[in-house]
C-alpha cells in the first residue's frame, strides 16, 4: 500500500525549542532590567548621596585618627629613642670613670708593695717574682717599639645581623677571625704584648663578634682595628709579612676591599690588662 505525502505525518517544532533558538534572553531577566533601570533613573541620586557623603565623612575621620596615633607614635618613639641614647652615653661615662678609678688604685697598691717589699733581699726577691708573672698575665703597662697592623671595614658597611657572613648586602666586612689570625701571627712572630683597639690581649681574653658589634674581651670595638704589637720592629715586621695572616688579608684586601696597612713604631704605649679574679690556688712545695 502506498502513502502519500499528505498521509506522513510531520512532527511539529516544539514551541520551547523554537524559543530556545529565536529569544537568546529570558523575559524575567528583561522584565527586572527594565524594572532596575527605571527605579535608579527615578531615585538612584537621591538614595545614594547621603550614604557617599557620610561614607567620605567616617572615612576622613578614620585617616584623620590614624594620622594623629601614628605622629604620637614617630613621637613616642624618638623620645624613646633619645632617652635610652642618653642612659647608654650615661653608663658608658660611669664605666670609664670607674677603669680610671681602679687603674688609679692599682698604681696606688703596686707603689705601695714596692716600698714594702724593697726593702730587704727576701722582699726584692719577692718582688722580683711579682712583676715577672704580672709582665706574663699583662696586666702592667707596656712601652716600646713595635708594629701597628690596622684593619679597616669597606665603606657603607651595613647593619650586620648574621656575623658568619664575608659580604651582606654587597659590603665586606672584618670579621673576628680575621683579627684573631692577626693577632696569632704576632704572637709567633716574637711580639712580647699586643692590643686590639686599645684593649690589651691577656690570658682568657677573646676576640668574637656578637651581630654586628666586635667585642674584644667583651668591650666594643669599631673599625678601623689597630692592632699594636711590642717588641723587635725589625724582627716582628719581617716574620708578619710572610706570615699566613699576612697572605690572608692581602688577599681580603683584593677581593673584598677591605682596608690593610702595617707600619713600625717606634713609641707605643698599651694599657694593662684587666686582671682576672683568682680562684685557685696552691701552696709551693717547700725546697729540701
Amino acid at each position: 500500500m502506498k502513502t502519500t505525502g499528505e498521509d506522513v505525518r510531520r512532527n511539529p517544532v516544539p514551541s520551547l525549542l523554537r524559543s530556545l533558538m529565536t529569544e537568546h534572553l529570558d523575559p524575567g531577566y528583561e522584565a527586572a532590567a527594565l524594572e532596575r533601570e527605571h527605579d535608579h533613573s527615578r531615585n538612584g541620586m537621591p538614595r545614594t548621596g547621603p550614604w557617599l557623603a557620610v561614607g567620605a565623612v567616617l572615612i576622613g575621620f578614620v585617616l584623620s585618627v590614624s594620622a594623629v596615633s601614628a605622629a604620637r607614635q614617630i613621637t613616642g618613639t624618638e623620645d624613646l629613642r633619645a632617652d635610652l641614647v642618653a642612659k647608654v652615653r650615661e653608663t658608658q661615662e660611669h664605666i670609664d670613670a670607674l677603669d680610671a678609678t681602679r687603674n688609679s688604685l692599682t698604681e696606688s697598691v703596686d707603689d705601695a708593695r714596692g716600698s714594702a717589699l724593697v726593702g730587704d733581699a727576701r722582699g726584692s726577691q719577692v718582688l722580683g717574682q711579682l712583676r715577672a708573672v704580672e709582665s706574663e698575665a699583662g696586666i702592667e703597662t707596656v712601652h716600646g717599639e713595635g708594629i701597628t697592623v690596622t684593619l679597616t671595614d669597606p665603606a657603607g658597611r651595613p647593619n650586620l645581623s648574621d656575623a658568619s657572613q664575608r659580604s651582606v648586602g654587597g659590603k665586606s666586612v672584618v670579621l673576628d677571625r680575621d683579627l684573631q689570625t692577626v693577632v696569632n701571627a704576632l704572637w709567633e712572630g716574637g711580639a712580647e704584648a699586643v692590643s686590639v683597639g686599645g684593649v690589651r690581649i691577656g690570658p682568657a681574653v677573646t676576640i668574637r663578634q656578637a651581630g654586628g658589634a666586635m667585642l674584644v674581651d667583651n668591650q666594643p670595638v669599631f673599625s678601623p682595628y689597630v692592632v699594636k704589637a711590642i717588641g723587635d720592629s725589625p724582627s716582628l715586621q719581617r716574620k708578619f709579612v710572610v706570615s699566613d695572616a699576612y697572605l690572608r688579608m692581602s688577599s681580603l684586601t683584593q677581593l673584598y676591599g677591605v682596608g690593610f696597612a702595617v707600619a713600625e713604631d717606634n713609641s707605643l704605649t698599651l694599657p694593662p690588662a684587666t686582671p682576672r679574679p683568682v680562684r685557685v690556688a696552691t701552696q709551693p712545695n717547700q725546697p729540701k
